[in-house]
């Protein structure tokens, strides 16, 4: 642990120089990796960004949006803002600080699922046209899930179900949990932890599978967001590569990355680094949730999915996007293709008013005539840009075009998510305009 607390002692004294007007490269000699900056090297004013942000972020927690929240841009390879805000509840006993480890909820799926599926297409193991039961073989007798092709399932044109709340099923009428799947002390058959005290047994996986199986399929062609079969890949992945899921993502992507709190399951790793709580759950877990995945679908499989379930710093985040935005390349190693990368961040089936690309979100179709209000994300964004929204309050974004990654972090579920106002002061699209707007006058 102690090169990991070096590794941030190190980022910390790097943004603070970077702050005198000084960049310092996060991997040294290399073009390629980000390297803390200054906006005014950029053609940003710094003044007009810290003032705005202060003010959007100020009003979010005053009007409970979340009690906290961080927020870093990079732009053309240097990171020009990391600040953070508040607190990780509204006690404000424990401020945010820069090196805090988020829940990223289903910022997941572009950070964990899809690295691990685009490389499996890359490397010829995966089809986007083909069946996906050619791979997944449990759908090839399911007449009306056989055809569904990887393309249709990653771009949410499947026309799957949007969600299944399997926490139902471990409950009995009388709201007590069944025994038959969840301890409170773990075995040989309950080794898949969810909680401190909560153990599910290894083959609930199966259950989940089974149900999803026997789901609806709608019969109209057109966009529906689904998180289905990304509760499957975890297992396709260990299908197809004989590796768990959480282990290919560490040795293909995380630790080559350097992005060391990028990972499931952060309680046991015992990262120095502070985990921002989510929401205070009156259900099943009954206290504060902290340490463990907040989305109960992930945490029934043991907080491993490519639903949810990952968590990581802000830095480390930064590191994956521009890895992406950078068609595939980061500090001098080539992860993907440039071809693979352009493939899955296009949109995919716009004659179906669907803007998503295959896995990736995008801008609506005709943001950029929007105004803020009724835009996702900002109307500056470029038609190239990509990214994800999470629950728990999480938003990544990268822009080619404007050679732009932004992200932002809060726990908007806390208390609870019934706290919406996230979405209803339009916060983080608000913020991301403010880095478009900033351009400073040429001389």
């Amino acid at each position: 642990m102690r090169v990991i607390q070096l590794l941030f002692f190190i980022l910390t004294i790097q943004f603070a120089l970077a702050q005198e007007g000084t960049s310092i490269p996060l991997n040294i000699g290399l073009n390629d990796a980000l390297v803390y900056g200054n906006p005014a090297e950029v053609g940003l004013d710094s003044a007009y960004i810290n003032t705005n942000v202060e003010k959007i972020i100020t009003n979010g927690i005053k009007k409970n949006a979340f009690p906290g929240a961080q927020i870093l841009v990079a732009k053309n390879g240097k990171i020009i803002f990391h600040k953070a805000y508040g607190y990780h509840t509204y006690d404000s006993i424990q401020p945010v600080a820069l090196d805090d480890i988020y829940d990223l909820a289903s910022v997941t799926k572009i950070t964990a699922a899809l690295p691990a599926i685009m490389k499996l297409v890359d490397e010829g193991k995966l089809d986007l046209d083909a069946p996906f039961s050619t791979y997944w073989t449990r759908w090839k007798r399911i007449k009306d899930k056989q055809n569904i092709t990887l393309r249709e399932i990653l771009a949410h044109q499947a026309r799957l179900k949007p969600y299944i709340v399997f926490l139902n099923e471990v409950f009995r009428k009388n709201g007590k949990i069944k025994k038959r799947f969840v301890r409170t002390s773990s075995n040989r058959r309950f080794k898949n932890q969810a909680y401190d005290g909560l153990y599910v047994k290894n083959r609930f996986n199966k259950k989940m599978y089974r149900l999803i199986d026997r789901s609806d399929v709608s019969g109209e062609k057109k966009y529906s967001y689904s998180g289905l079969a990304f509760l499957i890949f975890p297992e396709l992945v260990e299908q197809l590569t004989g590796d768990s899921f959480e282990y290919y993502l560490e040795k293909n992507f995380y630790l080559p990355l350097n992005a060391p709190t990028m990972g499931f399951k952060p309680k046991p790793k015992g990262f120095s680094n502070a985990i921002v709580p989510t929401e205070n759950d009156t259900l099943f877990r009954h206290t504060l949730t902290q340490s463990w995945v907040h989305d109960e679908n992930a945490a029934l499989l043991g907080g491993i999915s490519g639903n949810a379930g990952l968590f990581a710093s802000a830095t480390d985040l930064a590191k994956l996007m521009q890895m992406y935005m950078q068609y595939g390349v980061y500090d001098g190693k080539r992860y993907f293709t440039e071809a693979t990368v352009k493939e899955f961040t296009r949109v995919q089936f716009p004659e179906n008013d669907n803007r998503r690309g295959l896995g990736f979100d995008k801008p609506l179709l005709g943001n950029n005539k929007k105004p803020l209000s009724k835009s996702y994300p900002a109307p500056e964004v470029g038609t190239d840009s990509f990214g994800h929204s999470g629950f728990t309050g999480t938003f990544v974004w990268a822009d080619p075009e404007n050679q732009m990654v932004y992200i932002f972090l809060s726990n908007r579920v806390n208390p609870t998510r019934e706290n919406r106002n996230l979405y209803h002061l339009n916060i983080r699209p608000a913020i991301q305009q403010i880095f478009y707007k900033a351009t400073l006058p040429s001389k």
